[in-house]
């Protein structure tokens, strides 16, 4: 039930009047100011705001006429929410993605540094399973860094990188991200092939490969070789049985023609 002091003016939007700010404006400037008590200062106008703002709250107010735009937006479709919500909504969504791309681009410029900062060198110990693979890297990369204008530990980093998201995103089933991490790996046993001497080249090609087939395990998941055949049924034929029947009528004949097809013993009466 709304109250008698609804403004009039506006277009009703959602079953309710959308109040705009000059009708707002007009509420407040419709309370009137309390008298200031001897010595306070500032005691009248906090008297006016408390005044004004259980104006507001009051049913037909604009706060009253906001709130209750919020609670009908959840059984309402979105074309039927309150333009200010609406703006309201989409201002903080962009926010929030701002926020994300800034916090995406902090950790990837902090994953790039600590990535760059691992030497890629011949210098680093070669031993073990994991340095059977990774020596042989660095060792063709820092030999090829040398011919390029760039640092080893940057080709380094972005090699690790590189199977990194090939890794994660294969993982989830991207086509891109599964394209690279192949690359990556055949480029990888290329390296650890070029850079091994040639007593252990084949071990360390051959353990490097079961390492990434061991990987790819993840990367590749759900990734199969056998043609994927949709078997749809065929629709049921419609049986719709029609019956057509001609039937020739014959031409009615005119008024007061006569044909002479009377029977002859038929005469008319002569008194």
């Amino acid at each position: 039930m709304q109250s008698d002091d609804k403004p009039t003016t506006g277009q009703p939007t959602n079953g309710q009047y959308k109040l705009s700010f000059p009708e707002l404006f007009n509420q407040l400037s419709s309370v009137p100011p309390a008298p200031e008590p001897d010595g306070q200062h500032g005691a009248g106008r906090l008297a006016w705001l408390r005044a004004a703002w259980k104006k507001t709250w009051k049913e037909g107010g604009f706060l009253y006429e906001r709130w209750e735009e919020v609670g009908q937006a959840r059984h309402v479709s979105w074309y039927e929410i309150a333009t200010w919500i609406k703006a309201t909504l989409l201002f903080s969504g962009l926010s929030l993605i701002v926020l994300m791309l800034d916090a995406a681009g902090d950790i990837a410029s902090a994953a790039l540094k600590g990535l760059s900062d691992v030497p890629a060198s011949g210098t680093v110990d070669g031993s073990g399973l994991w340095g059977t693979v990774d020596h042989p890297i660095r060792v063709f990369l820092a030999n090829q860094a040398a011919h390029l204008t760039v640092a080893p530990a940057a080709l380094y980093a972005f090699w690790q990188l590189t199977g990194l998201l090939g890794l994660i995103g294969g993982f989830f089933g991207n086509a891109g991200a599964r394209i690279a991490w192949l690359l990556f790996g055949i480029g990888s046993l290329a390296m650890i092939w070029s850079a091994t001497p040639a007593g252990g080249r084949a071990a360390a090609t051959g353990l490097a490969a079961l390492m990434w087939a061991l990987a790819s395990i993840f990367a590749l998941r759900g990734l199969t070789l056998r043609p994927i055949v949709h078997n749809h049924p065929a629709p049921a034929p419609v049986f719709s049985p029609t019956l057509h029947l001609h039937a020739t009528l014959p031409a009615p004949t005119p008024a007061g023609d006569d044909f002479g097809d009377e029977p002859d013993n038929l005469h008319p009466l002569q008194g």
